[in-house]
């Protein structure tokens, strides 16, 4: 791992980490990022927007393939082959409940399971072995048992029994039918869902082998956070645990724990020590299972600012670990922190603000989980804007948008604390510091949860309109003034 480009890593992680981040701090009891980026005493610059997406895509290396219980390899990507092990099926079966029968009858009964002689059946079922001799199956409903002269039970034809049956191979279903013993049953690179994962069992499979995938870990700050019910003075709703775990695995990891601690340093300590779970030797599947590895990334909330009771840094510091972001120029999400420890794990330290850690998600989080995945970097696209947005010199503004009429106008409640803005939101504008005028086009990117970005329209598609028929009263008026229209007073949220 190297430190991201044009920052190198200091001689010792400590003293790096041992820095503030750039200002504006995070203040749990005023509005985030509302104060002008600075740099801090060391001198330190806080990454533009642009340097801290691609510095998180650098840093990681994409994660080795492995093998994985089948149970948990549905929409993994499949690294190798799958094989069949054996014939499939692997022996010859019945495909009706009948009688498996050797020659013309009528035929004598004998034990299921027994080598049938010529002109002798025994009773099988639906995927019944088929007994050795045997030459056909005779269907239930064509069969009726009699008794011979002797008195003894006898099967024979009966009135639904069709002419010529049985044909031998009748009704049989023959050993490798479907594949033979190492023919590909799904090719390297598909996405497996559930038929493939049936197939794969029916090919002898216990595990897969699957491309790699980061493992996270939640750790989940805050000793003032309630969990249900209504909050009392002082204390606030759990706004990440309802939703991180489906976020991160919607930007390609694995979330495989989450645990809530509070805001001593000492509790910070022991939370980033723990590597997590490690795979017991008794338990055949627990080094495949993702549940029982070391989590490749922790993503913590809150704890990045500078106050007494942020201490990322701190932790960081003492675990020996190195700052590959300290800070982003942006807002919501200024105090965005990305490190990495020396056992190879990454730590995403996110905002206590619920907007500012999705914003600092998306920025950091998705280009990091993204190259651990063997992912490319999340893509950017433009939209014409819908209204003109002041400059705000030295940092990058992350707007929700709404899409009204083919523009994208700025949502209404997007403060750092807020919700009710991005969960209306058809995508975020990525404003630049010089501000952006009406109908500009202007940098976005799509939710974790919805669709794309559409292509903004070209002049060529626009003048595809159907022609003028000849007569029309409004043939000879001069056309009405086009150009972009500010639709932002439109929403109503």
């Amino acid at each position: 791992m190297t430190a991201a480009p044009g920052h190198p890593a200091p001689g010792h992680p400590a003293a790096e980490a041992a820095q503030p981040a750039m200002n504006p701090a995070e203040d749990a009891s005023s509005t985030e990022d509302e104060a002008p980026a600075v740099p801090a005493p060391s001198g330190h610059l806080a990454h533009t927007w642009e340097e801290a997406r691609q510095a998180a895509f650098d840093c990681a290396a994409p994660i080795p393939a492995g093998s994985v219980p089948l149970r948990e390899a549905l929409r993994r990507t499949l690294a190798a082959d799958i094989t069949a092990l054996q014939d499939m099926p692997h022996y010859a079966s019945s495909a009706m409940d009948g009688w498996a029968v050797n020659g013309t009858g009528p035929w004598i009964l004998a034990e299921p399971g027994q080598r049938l002689a010529p002109h002798q059946a025994s009773v099988i079922v639906t995927g019944g072995l088929i007994p050795p001799g045997a030459k056909a199956v005779l269907r239930r409903e064509s069969g009726v048992i009699s008794k011979d002269d002797e008195g003894l039970p006898v099967l024979a034809l009966g009135g639904g029994a069709r002419p010529g049956e049985p044909r031998n191979g009748q009704h049989i279903r023959k050993a490798a039918e479907e594949a033979v013993a190492g023919e590909v049953l799904v090719k390297a690179g598909t996405t497996l869902n559930p038929a493939h994962l049936a197939l794969a069992a029916l090919g002898g499979h216990d595990h897969v082998k699957v491309v790699g995938k980061p493992v996270v870990t939640l750790l989940l700050t805050g000793s003032e956070v309630v969990d249900h019910g209504l909050p009392e003075a002082g204390q606030v709703r759990d706004t990440f645990g309802p939703q991180l775990a489906s976020v991160v695995e919607m930007l390609g990891g694995i979330c495989t724990r989450q645990v809530r601690i509070g805001d001593s340093y000492g509790e910070w300590l022991e939370a980033l020590e723990d590597e997590g779970p490690a795979a017991g030797p008794d338990d055949p599947l627990a080094e495949a299972s993702a549940s029982a590895l070391p989590p490749d990334v922790v993503i913590t909330t809150g704890g990045t600012g500078v106050s007494g009771t942020d201490h990322f840094r701190r932790a960081v510091a003492d675990l020996g670990g190195r700052l590959v972001i300290d800070g982003v120029a942006m807002r919501p999400g200024h105090p965005a922190v990305l490190a990495e420890l020396p056992d190879g794990r990454f730590v995403l330290g996110l905002p206590g603000n619920p907007l500012a850690a999705m914003m600092a998600l998306s920025t950091v989080g998705a280009p990091l989980l993204a190259a651990l995945g063997h992912g490319t970097m999340p893509p950017v696209q433009e939209v014409p804007c819908g209204t003109m947005i002041e400059p705000d010199p030295g940092r990058t503004r992350l707007l929700p948008f709404r899409l009204l009429y083919g523009m994208a106008s700025p949502s209404q409640h997007t403060g750092p604390g807020m919700m009710r803005g991005l969960a209306s939101a058809d995508g975020v504008m990525v404003v630049p510091p010089h501000g952006v005028q009406l109908g500009e086009a202007v940098p976005a990117f799509a939710l974790p949860w919805g669709p794309a970005i559409p292509e903004p329209k070209t002049r060529e598609s626009k003048s595809k309109s159907s022609p003028r028929r000849a007569g029309n009263r409004s043939a000879g008026k001069p056309a009405a003034a086009s150009g972009p229209v500010d639709w932002s007073a439109l929403l109503d949220q």
